[in-house]
């Protein structure tokens, strides 16, 4: 499950963006499966194939879960025999099957946190992105979204953008650490702690390797999976 891990304020939010064809890249190209998305034909074509929760994702309080969700399946343009089905499938995928008819407005912090992922995949997405996932939650809330999370990467490509290192190591498998708007370190979570030595600031061996990656890259150092 690819993660791209970086700092506040290095531009997360601004690549997810990019990543979901949302904003335009100002420099560079972007390409889905090997094809450069560059219209809006092909820009229209890559979205029926992502799922994208943007960090603050908008939405009808009024609406009860299936409203919502059946709403967008609406506009991932889901046939409407099979709309029906989709949307109780990401529905319970997402462990809200017995709020399916509760307005959202009374939905705990972490239960709409939850409602955004079911409408991420009521498409059954190739590739999930995923901004900030668990800002805002409490600490039991955060540990059952990291097991989603891993439910998640099962079927799919999900990309996670957090600045939250314990997230990377309990629900990632692979970390791309961005500063300074350059790449830091590239690799396995296990690369990543091994980086680690006593005497870094940490609190374990993932935020130990964090901080050393970090002091590597400015130094000019390489560490032998950074680019």
């Amino acid at each position: 499950m690819p993660n791209s891990k970086k700092l506040n304020g290095a531009g997360k939010t601004s690549l997810i963006r990019v990543l979901a064809t949302v904003k335009t890249p100002a420099d560079g190209t972007l390409e889905f499966q090997g094809k450069s998305v560059d219209s809006m034909t092909s820009r229209i074509s890559v979205r029926q194939k992502l799922g994208y929760l943007p960090q603050d994702f908008g939405y009808y309080p009024g609406f009860t879960v299936r409203e919502f969700v059946s709403y967008v399946a609406w506009l991932r343009n889901i046939p409407r025999g099979r709309t029906k089905e989709a949307v109780c499938q990401a529905v319970e995928e997402v462990g809200l099957a017995e709020r399916l008819d509760t307005r959202i407005r009374n939905l705990s912090g972490g239960m709409k946190r939850r409602v955004g992922i079911a409408q991420a995949i009521v498409n059954k997405p190739e590739l999930l992105l995923l901004d900030e996932p668990t800002a805002g939650l409490d600490p039991e809330q955060r540990v059952d979204f990291r097991a989603l999370l891993r439910r998640l990467g099962q079927k799919s490509t999900v990309v996670v953008s957090t600045h939250l290192v314990e997230d990377v190591a309990a629900a990632c498998s692979e970390v791309t650490l961005i500063d300074a708007g350059r790449v830091a370190f590239r690799g396995t979570t296990v690369q990543l702690a091994h980086l680690g030595q006593v005497g870094d600031t940490g609190d374990n061996a993932i935020e130990r390797g964090y901080a050393a990656a970090l002091r590597a890259h400015r130094a000019g150092v390489k560490t032998g999976v950074a680019s």
